[in-house]
């Protein structure tokens, strides 16, 4: 993920040269961007060395950042804060005015927070009427005139570079839990390749493959390649999960026991050989552990999702209604159900580890 020259339409700004005392990260809710924001993280953190890099965000994502070497702590916050929860955050983050607040989500609530935590300087891109509550400004992508898609990893890191932050070339990073390894390893060690299913998508229904399509994925991986699969579902994904096992002949391993944990996610993705999902968190997740990845992607933009680091394939197909980025079809689906299960299965199999002799 190389570096390159900052588009025309951003507005050039002047790097940081004394180190603050401080870095907080107000970082996205999103599973999936969470992890696309970890080279501009850790590009924060070669930077400046000596400042503690503190990440700030939903449980969700502070649990996805926890063990990576360069993150000193990570301060959850309440998903919609209100008032009071602002008055405890600003406790809970008071220190040092010489600090730096990075705002990676585009979000008017965020950078009050940013704000109201006391840092002196913020930074962040100039969207939904909150430039006035930052003191470093980024313009959006445009493309005549509109806002664009960017690879959000991308996006990120040009935001830190603002602060003189480089990108190093070595993509996504997150870090498995050690224990949770050694627990689940024996269960998921046996002959044959590991693949992982994702069926679930946070964002809506238009993003979710159907579930007896997996299921069929499931059999015919079973059948063709002896593949053993673990289905991962998330919170308030228990519809999807049935669903597939409803359908699927071949039974897969249920590696959370029904309680999905994000531990239970990174760690299973860290044992796989290969993850088959829709294009949504577990996706990139994949891609932090340098597992290939095969994305079934419908009404989402590929700009904002795929990137140089991936390896894998991403299947669509392109449609005169598409990519529309709604959380629920309008017609009749077809971005997703013309992907047909066998185009799945051949694309996994060109991905697999070859066969142990």
């Amino acid at each position: 993920m190389g570096r390159r020259p900052l588009p025309t339409t951003m507005r050039p700004l002047r790097p940081m040269i004394e180190p603050p005392a401080r870095i907080l990260a107000f970082v996205p809710n999103w599973l999936g961007d969470v992890a696309m924001a970890t080279p501009a993280l850790r590009a924060l953190a070669r930077r400046f060395p000596d400042s503690p890099l503190i990440a700030v965000g939903r449980r969700s994502a502070c649990e996805l950042l926890h063990g990576l070497p360069w993150l000193h702590e990570t301060v959850p916050v309440p998903a919609r804060p209100g008032p009071l929860d602002m008055l405890a955050l600003r406790g809970k983050l008071a220190g040092p005015s010489a600090t730096l607040a990075v705002v990676f989500p585009h979000s008017f609530r965020v950078a009050l927070m940013a704000r109201a935590a006391g840092a002196r300087t913020r930074l962040g891109y100039a969207r939904n009427g909150r430039a006035w509550l930052l003191t470093h400004r980024a313009l959006p992508y445009r493309e005549r005139g509109a806002i664009a898609p960017v690879y959000m990893a991308t996006e990120y890191l040009d935001l830190v570079a603002a602060a003189g932050c480089e990108d190093d070339g070595e993509g996504l990073e997150l870090a498995a839990d050690a224990a949770t390894l050694a627990r689940l390893r024996p269960r998921l060690a046996d002959d044959g390749p590991l693949v992982a299913v994702a069926p679930g998508a946070a964002f809506g229904p238009s993003k979710r493959w159907p579930a007896e399509r997996y299921a069929a994925v499931i059999d015919a991986l079973h059948n063709e390649a002896r593949c053993r699969v673990v289905l991962l579902t998330g919170p308030g994904e228990e519809n999807t999960r049935d669903a597939v096992l409803a359908a699927a002949r071949q039974t897969p391993i249920i590696a959370d026991d029904g309680k999905p944990s994000i531990d239970t996610l990174k760690a299973t993705l860290a044992l796989a050989d290969l993850l088959i999902g829709n294009d949504s968190g577990p996706r990139h997740v994949a891609i932090a552990f340098k597992k290939p990845v095969i994305c079934i992607m419908g009404p989402t933009s590929p700009r904002y999702s795929t990137g140089p680091c991936e390896t894998g394939e991403v299947l669509r197909v392109d449609v005169d209604c598409g990519p529309c980025q709604k959380p629920e079809c309008e017609t009749d689906f077809r971005c997703m159900t013309r992907i047909a299960p066998a185009a799945v299965v051949a694309a996994a199999l060109r991905h697999l580890p070859p066969a142990r002799a």
